[in-house]
Formats: C-alpha cells, sequence, structure tokens
C-alpha cells in the first residue's frame, strides 16, 4: 500500500536497521514525525449536496406502508384481510406492500419543468384464499399519504397476460400456509416409508418441527404451468449449514392443487433413477434388493463451511494483510441521502429501491445532459439441467422471492474497500418498514491501470521526449444479494471518462444433485456423494434510454468485409476490405450479439450532434460472458422466461410496461402473467421513446473448485454503456489527478503535477465485524 511505504521509509530513514536497540533521541525524532502525519479519514463521512429536487422515485414512507396496512385492515376496505400471523391458505391476507413504480409521463413534466411533484401509490398483493374461486390480486394504493381521496384499486394496466393483476391460487407464491398443507398431506406418505429411508441415509422425516426428524426436505420452482393445477418435486437432504451440498438420491412427487389436500395426490417416487408409482411399488423394489445407496452422503459438513482449512497448508508471506483500496485523498462524491442523489466527477443520479427488484438508478446524467431515465435489473434466474425430478423441475426466478428484500450485510474491507459510505437499505415489511443497516456501500476506486497514457520520442537519456498518464478512477455503488444458496453481488461502478459498468458476480453454495455414475452429461462429481449440478444463469435488465431527450434510435454498425478496388494498388486487383454499414433498427425486436462482435449497438439522438456533425449518443459494449437462456422451449420456462432468450431487446417506452416480468411468471410458465413476448407488436422503434433491455449471465459449468462455494473471481458477467460521439472528445481533458513530464533539449527532465499533491497519512483500520448492526424497523 502506497501510504503505508511512505510511512515505513519515514520510519526507516531516521533509524537503522540494526539489530542492536536504536538511539533513544533517533527513535524519539522518528516517532515525533510518524505522529505527526495526519490520519487517513477512513471515517469520515461523504460532503453532502442537496438534490436539485425531491426524488420522485422514492419509495414510500414508513408512516405510509403502515397506513396503507391500516387501510387494507378496514372494514370500509371491504377485503376481509385476517392478518397475517393468524392467516391460512384459505383466508384473505397481505403477503406485501410495495412502492408502485410512478410513471414515466408524470415524472417527466416534474424532473425537466415545473410540473408538480407526482403523487405517490403504493402496491400491495393480497392472496385471497378466502374467495369461492381463489386468487392472488394485485392492488394500487393512492394517493398518498392516506387521506380520503385515497382509494383502493385494482392493479391490472402493468400487466398484459390477460387477467392483469390476478394470479391463480396453483400459481401464487408458495408461501408457509401453502407448504404447510402440502407438508401436512406429505407426512403420512413419508411415515409409511421413514423405515426405507432410515435403511438407505440411517434418517427419517416426521415434519419439521418433530424432535425424530434428521432430515431436511425441499422443493423447487416451477410448482405450476397455468394455474390449472400444482406440484412438488420434494428431495431429502442431510440438514446442517452446507445443506445444498448433501443432497440424497430420494425424490416424491406430489399433486397439490387447490386448497382441499383431500384431492392432493401422490404422483410417485424417484430413487436409483428409477420411477415407483405408489408406495407398494417402492416397497417391493426395496425388498427385492432393487434399491441400494451405492455412493453414501456424508452428514460431516465441516468441510463446505468458507471458513479457514489449515489442513489444506500455509501460503508464503499469507500472514501479511492483503492489498487495500483507500480513499486517501479524500471522498470525493457527495450525497444528498434523504433524496437518494449521487454526484461524482460530472455524474448525477438518484437512487430508488424496491422489495421487488431492488436497486434502481433514475435520472442518470453525466455533466447535466441525460443518458438513462431508468436503469433496473428485472429478473435474476437460473435454468437447471439433470436427469432427476429436482434438477431437470428447476427454474428459479429470484424476484419470486422478492429479490430486494435478500440485501445481505457487508463486511467493510472485505466486501467493499475500507472507508466506504455505508448506507441502509428499507423496505416493507408487514405493516412496518424494514431496516437493513449497511447494505448499500458507495465507495471510490482505483481502477488499476491509466485512463489514458502516451509517451513521445526516443532521443532522451529516459527513452522519452514527453510522457503523460491520466489517472482512472470509479465510483462503485454495490450490494450483495443473498437468495438462499446463490450470493450475488451487484457492482455499478461510474467511470470518470463518462462511461458506466454493470457487473454481476455469483458465489454461494451450488444447488447439487446427487453423484450418479451415468449422468457426467450434467455436471462432474465434487465430492464423495455429489454431483454439480450444471445450470445458466441470466440476469437482464431494463435500460431506458434517453440521450438528451426522448426521441433516441437504435444505430447498428455493421462490420462487413466487402470486395473492392482502390485504383492506386491496379497490381492488387480485386481485394477484401473492411468496411462500416450503418442503420436503424425500425421496429421492436429481440436480437443477439453479432458473431466475431462485428456490430456495434448504440442509442443516438439523431437530432442531437456533437461539433463534428457527429449523432450523440452512448454505445452498448459487451464485458465478459454475455449469454442468454440456451433453452428456447422447456416447459419449464416455455413463455415465463422470454426477456432471458435473447441477448439484446429494443421496445418503444409505454407507461403499462414498466416491467418485464411478473414476480409470479415462474409459476405461469404456460400462460404468464406479464408476457415479454407481447411487448413485440411492430411498433416503430427509430426516433421514439425507448428502451433497451439486457442480459448479463454465466453458463455454470460447475467444477470442484465450487466447493465450498462458487467463486466471484471465475462467475462473472459485465456490460458497458460508454459515450459514442456524446463528446466533441474524450472527457479527460478537465481531469488534474495526471502527470506530464517532459525532456528539454538540455536532456531535464521537468514534470506537471497540476497542483494535485501526493497525501501521507496514518492508516487506522477498524475490525469491521464490530460494526455490523442489527436488523430493525423504522
Amino acid at each position: 500500500m502506497i501510504t503505508t511505504s511512505l510511512l515505513m521509509a519515514l520510519v526507516a530513514t531516521a533509524i537503522p536497521s540494526v539489530a542492536a536497540r536504536p538511539d533513544p533521541d533517533l527513535y524519539r525524532r522518528a516517532m515525533s514525525k510518524f505522529n505527526e502525519v495526519r490520519t487517513c479519514g477512513l471515517s469520515d463521512e461523504a460532503p453532502t449536496v442537496k438534490a436539485p429536487k425531491a426524488n420522485p422515485w422514492a419509495q414510500i414512507t414508513p408512516d405510509d406502508v403502515t397506513a396503507v396496512w391500516d387501510l387494507l385492515h378496514s372494514p370500509a376496505a371491504g377485503l376481509n384481510l385476517t392478518h397475517p400471523d393468524n392467516a391460512t391458505a384459505t383466508d384473505n391476507y397481505i403477503y406485501f406492500i410495495d412502492t408502485l413504480a410512478t410513471n414515466k409521463s408524470a415524472v417527466l413534466p416534474y424532473i425537466d419543468g415545473n410540473g408538480a411533484l407526482p403523487p405517490k401509490y403504493a402496491r400491495a398483493v393480497i392472496f385471497e384464499g378466502g374467495k369461492t374461486e381463489p386468487v392472488s390480486q394485485d392492488y394500487m394504493i393512492g394517493p398518498l399519504p392516506v387521506s380520503e381521496k385515497t382509494t383502493i384499486e385494482k392493479l391490472d394496466y402493468i400487466y398484459n397476460g390477460g387477467n392483469g393483476g390476478t394470479v391463480p391460487y396453483n400459481s401464487r407464491y408458495f408461501d408457509g400456509k401453502r407448504t404447510k398443507l402440502a407438508n401436512d398431506f406429505l407426512l403420512p406418505i413419508v411415515e409409511e416409508i421413514n423405515d426405507i429411508l432410515v435403511a438407505l441415509f440411517d434418517g427419517a422425516w416426521y415434519g419439521s418441527g418433530d424432535p425424530r426428524t434428521n432430515l431436511t426436505i425441499t422443493s423447487t420452482d416451477p410448482q405450476s404451468f397455468d394455474g390449472s393445477s400444482s406440484f412438488r418435486s420434494m428431495m431429502f437432504r442431510y440438514p446442517g449449514k452446507a445443506s445444498y451440498l448433501t443432497p440424497l438420491d430420494f425424490y416424491i412427487l406430489l399433486d397439490v392443487s387447490g386448497t382441499d389436500i383431500s384431492y392432493y395426490k401422490l404422483k410417485g417416487f424417484v430413487t436409483n433413477e428409477k420411477y415407483f408409482k405408489t408406495v407398494a411399488e417402492l416397497r417391493k423394489a426395496f425388498e427385492a434388493g432393487e434399491i441400494k445407496n451405492e455412493f453414501p452422503q456424508t452428514r460431516d459438513q465441516e468441510w463446505a463451511l468458507v471458513n479457514h482449512k489449515p489442513e489444506m497448508g500455509v501460503r508464503d508471506l499469507e500472514d501479511r494483510m492483503a492489498p487495500q483500496n483507500i480513499e486517501i485523498g479524500g471522498k470525493r462524491y457527495k450525497l444528498d441521502i434523504e433524496e437518494g442523489y449521487v454526484e461524482y466527477m460530472g455524474w448525477t443520479f438518484y437512487l430508488s429501491f424496491t422489495r421487488s427488484l431492488g436497486l434502481a438508478f433514475n435520472d442518470v446524467k453525466f455533466k447535466g445532459e441525460r443518458v438513462l431515465y431508468e436503469l433496473q435489473m428485472q429478473e435474476a434466474a437460473a435454468q437447471y439441467a439433470g436427469y432427476t425430478p429436482k434438477a431437470a423441475n428447476t427454474v428459479y426466478h429470484d424476484t419470486y422471492y422478492s429479490f430486494g428484500t435478500t440485501v445481505s450485510a457487508l463486511v467493510e474491507g472485505y466486501d467493499c474497500p475500507f472507508g466506504s459510505t455505508m448506507l441502509n437499505v428499507t423496505y416493507p415489511a408487514g405493516g412496518k418498514t424494514r431496516v437493513h443497516p449497511g447494505a448499500l456501500c458507495i465507495f471510490e476506486a482505483d481502477t488499476g491501470f491509466p485512463l489514458a497514457r502516451h509517451s513521445y520520442g526516443t532521443g532522451s537519456e529516459y527513452g522519452f521526449g514527453n510522457l503523460a498518464s491520466v489517472k482512472d478512477s470509479a465510483l462503485h455503488l454495490r450490494l450483495v444479494y443473498t437468495v438462499g444458496n446463490y450470493d450475488y453481488l451487484f457492482d455499478y461502478s461510474f467511470h470518470v471518462d463518462g462511461s458506466m459498468e454493470i457487473q454481476v458476480r455469483a458465489s454461494g453454495y451450488l444447488q447439487s444433485s446427487p453423484y450418479y455414475k451415468t449422468q457426467g452429461r450434467f455436471g462432474p462429481r465434487i465430492y464423495q456423494s455429489t454431483q454439480g449440478s450444471y445450470h445458466s444463469h441470466i440476469l437482464n435488465f431494463k435500460a431506458d434510454f434517453d440521450i438528451l431527450d426522448t426521441k433516441n434510435s437504435l444505430e447498428v454498425t455493421e462490420l462487413i468485409v466487402a470486395n473492392q478496388t482502390q485504383p492506386w494498388f491496379p497490381e492488387l486487383g480485386v481485394f477484401e476490405q473492411m468496411e462500416l454499414s450503418q442503420s436503424y433498427m425500425q421496429e421492436e425486436k429481440m436480437f443477439n450479439w453479432a458473431a466475431n462482435n462485428q456490430a456495434m449497438y448504440s442509442v443516438v439522438n439523431k437530432a442531437k450532434t456533437n461539433a463534428w456533425g457527429e449523432k450523440r449518443g452512448y454505445r452498448i459494449v459487451p464485458g465478459r460472458s454475455n449469454v442468454a437462456l440456451p433453452v428456447k422451449n422447456s416447459p419449464f420456462s416455455a413463455k415465463s422466461s422470454t426477456m432471458l432468450k435473447s441477448h439484446l431487446a429494443v421496445t418503444r417506452q409505454h407507461d403499462n410496461e414498466p416491467v418485464g416480468n411478473s414476480f409470479q411468471n415462474v409459476n405461469m410458465a404456460a400462460k404468464p402473467q406479464q408476457d415479454f413476448a407481447k411487448f413485440f407488436d411492430g411498433e416503430n422503434v427509430d426516433d421514439e421513446d425507448i428502451v433497451l433491455w439486457f442480459n448479463l449471465g454465466m453458463h455454470h459449468y460447475t467444477r470442484s473448485e465450487d466447493v465450498p462455494v462458487t467463486l466471484f473471481s471465475e462467475a462473472v458477467s459485465s456490460i458497458v454503456l460508454a459515450p459514442q460521439n456524446f463528446n466533441d472528445r474524450a472527457p479527460e481533458g478537465d481531469l488534474r489527478n495526471r502527470r506530464w513530464g517532459e525532456v528539454d533539449a538540455d536532456g531535464v527532465l521537468t514534470y506537471e503535477d497540476y497542483s494535485i499533491e501526493l497525501p501521507t497519512c496514518q492508516i487506522k483500520l477498524e475490525e469491521p465485524f464490530t460494526k455490523i448492526e442489527k436488523l430493525s424497523f423504522a
């Protein structure tokens, strides 16, 4: 670390390195110099700034959450609600309250003119199990704060699946109430076969609360295709902190349609790659010796914990603290925490957050000019492969689990650099507002390479005539969402050159399968009885570009190879040459990156040009692992995952298409609540208000190095949004963090530091775990 090196050099100069005790006067003088050095401001707060306007995308307030909760439960609302703590699957109760996104058509007159701040609305998802035909229903409640003007209406207009905000009971979220019904039906079935489970796995299941139970049981998604029925593919595991890595080769398949368990059915059992329709068939095979546990699973899970393993040996010098990124010159970004507003090196933007989708960026500007109206993740999905009921069945949409509520505590110095600004994340939880301390970190970081560099001339003793190097840095906003077994690290970085990078990394436990010698095509063996199940992660994002205004186009610049002649090369005749061919997408479309990256996609404003007459815009630059969902016609993701099946898409912006997916789509593969395919209805996208949708992700070719958890270093995907003729030149000329050196005719080297001094400071780090706070309510 630079600062540490400076301090050590200071001490080393004053105190000779000898074995004998140093001279006391020398020591005191050295320590005096050391103590005169200021302490790095790691705990300094970021400078404050006043947002130009109140945040129109902000969450509803804690008071509003409580007032909406009370209103919905009031007799006047007519919803006949039971408190969730006392409810069963056949009652009406609130699943969640969230902030309803304000329509863009209402926001623009406010942020771009003198329009009034648009009113806020809440969204509530209510499970109406008490109806003759039980459903899940979305409602919108507003305007807020609650008053005599506030109404409760069905929220239908944002969904295009045909039934608005109504979802059949069989497709609704499988919460604790539904799980209880399923387990009540399952228990007598398992009690009939517990002796078989004991013989095979030395374990039994008598229900989750029974002390005799020493197995866990898990299901997967989807659990319905269209709402007409519901099913569960159950698998046993050994319990523990790493149970995802100790699966057992035993599956139970159930039909759990409706709210009356007397109509539930056992569909069968699967073990040893064999299917048994009844208990009798299973028992007959077991007693005939046809069912065996060829690869016994371990109950010990210490090997799968993410802690230090001394038995793996010692790496030389690993007893030293690893390098750290520190904002040594102080924080160079400004915050209005109340409004969720950020300023950094020409960038300005607002932040918003919902329990369904997590963090969003709004009104993103560079040097006062808008680039994006909105950037937000739409879905984090994974589809698995395998020859077992669970692996073959598995398609996860993590918004189904209220993605925003899965934010994880961040460890300063490890998840984020020391000295990061650690902000709380809040979201509605019941009738209160949950506060998750320090779940969003903001920090500026050195990118590890110069933004620009050039040396000229070789005639001097220094090997150059002049040399320039411009320091690069970026502001990062980072969260980690832990959804069950997986940890997703989202990193949004705003670079000083006007580019923005979105990066997602994946860690956490694999959802693994029991090991079978015959199933290597679905993944390798990663432990004694565990197979790493292959799967694809796809994360969809919505980028509503407004380059300078809402009239934008998607320009396609193709790199083509043409046969041509040039008169000054007569001896070559016809030869190949590269050319650029430009066009504009005319209609809404889903499309993929060009082979060999031989096309550039840019969102441009045809009416706005730079000093050279070029259309101003931003290009979309693929980074690492820009993939799409490989399967296109799987029954488990047929129409519910359309947005994941191409690299890119462009649509017209509409207030009734604010999201590309519904959190309950995962259980509606055949008849989705939000059908992304219907966004593409032939509308013109040239010189219109357009939205770009892009996918990040990785095809997870599992490996033994995924034990204990997948590594962030390898499971990563990224994309860059970069200026394309947006400026008249590279926007680095106004940066003073640079050096310019020249060698004159006499061979004298001089340099310019542009009054940016090299700071010297002491580093005092605090143990990060002592700073982690408990969850609370606002």
